[in-house]
């Protein structure tokens, strides 16, 4: 059997060893279902290039070329065409390897601060949801000294993938920002002067930053960083601090995102998935979800 690599990478490049072995095993047991294959039966690979074709053949190491033994090269005229179905293989091969690339170009990144006495189910909520969209969400923690470990509002340890300083420095290219709420937490925040440096820089570009709960009235307000109609937690203290605040769960006003607290911390991470990814992926994630 000649299995041409039509595509180089995806044959014989990084990581192909389990797609050849598949694809191996996949023509090998076609083909006993029809007739049989003896265990003297030679698979082929054969490498594709301008004018001649190499090959490299199982089990035995002789090479397979136009039905006859050879070695190393041979001129592409010399063989046979493959036959249709390992053309059109060659050619879904193709469309497989584009559309790996498409998604990983479509990844978006997603930045989540948190610090001790930041809100557990808000974060878990905003991180795994985005996630299911198919963003990479990096949690980083805002305490000084480099602490990773963060002790949430009640109690819950959750260890941060990175420090904000290190998030901030290693790319700091972000499609998303968004603030979990609890106390101290949005303190921490509104006194941490690298977030709201970032903040202020994605008001002024107008791009997509978000925070629930305490964190738009704690953190935003102060720093004029939250707008007029936004929302946050309902509570006295917080509602005062807001100018004309919202009784929606969720706010969109231009590019920033609030939202009131951890029972509306799915619907808010939705909402954010839906800007980023647009309203068909947001009601396929909603579905599954079960919202």
């Amino acid at each position: 059997f000649i299995v041409p690599t039509m595509v180089r990478r995806l044959l014989i490049g990084k990581g192909s060893r389990s797609l050849i072995t598949t694809f191996t095993a996949a023509l090998i047991g076609s083909t006993a279902r029809n007739t049989a294959v003896r265990a003297t039966s030679t698979v082929a690979f054969v490498t594709v290039v301008p004018g001649c074709i190499r090959s490299r053949s199982t089990p035995k190491s002789r090479h397979i070329i136009g039905g006859t033994s050879s070695l190393g090269f041979a001129p592409f005229s010399s063989c046979p065409p493959p036959p249709s179905f390992l053309v059109s293989t060659s050619s879904s091969l193709r469309k497989m390897s584009t559309k790996i690339e498409e998604e990983t170009k479509k990844k978006k990144r997603v930045l989540v601060p948190i610090s001790d006495g930041s809100e557990e189910i808000e974060t878990c909520c905003i991180t795994d949801t985005l996630v299911r969209f198919g963003a990479e969400v990096v949690i980083a923690s805002v305490k000084p000294g480099g602490e990773l470990v963060c002790t949430m509002t009640r109690g819950v340890k959750m260890v941060a993938d990175t420090t904000f300083s290190s998030a901030i420095s290693e790319n700091n290219e972000w499609d998303l920002v968004v603030l979990p709420g609890g106390m101290p937490g949005s303190e921490a925040f509104r006194d941490c002067e690298p977030l709201i440096s970032l903040l202020q820089s994605r008001k002024s570009n107008n791009e997509l930053y978000g925070a629930i709960c305490a964190a738009p009235a704690i953190a935003l307000k102060p720093h004029g960083l939250c707008p007029n109609g936004a929302t946050c937690f309902p509570a006295p203290g917080l509602k005062e601090v807001m100018s004309d605040w919202s009784n929606e769960e969720v706010v969109v006003s231009g590019n920033v995102v609030t939202s009131q607290g951890p029972g509306t911390a799915l619907k808010f991470a939705l909402k954010l998935g839906g800007i980023l990814y647009g309203e068909e992926k947001e009601e396929e994630i909603r579905k599954q979800l079960l919202v």
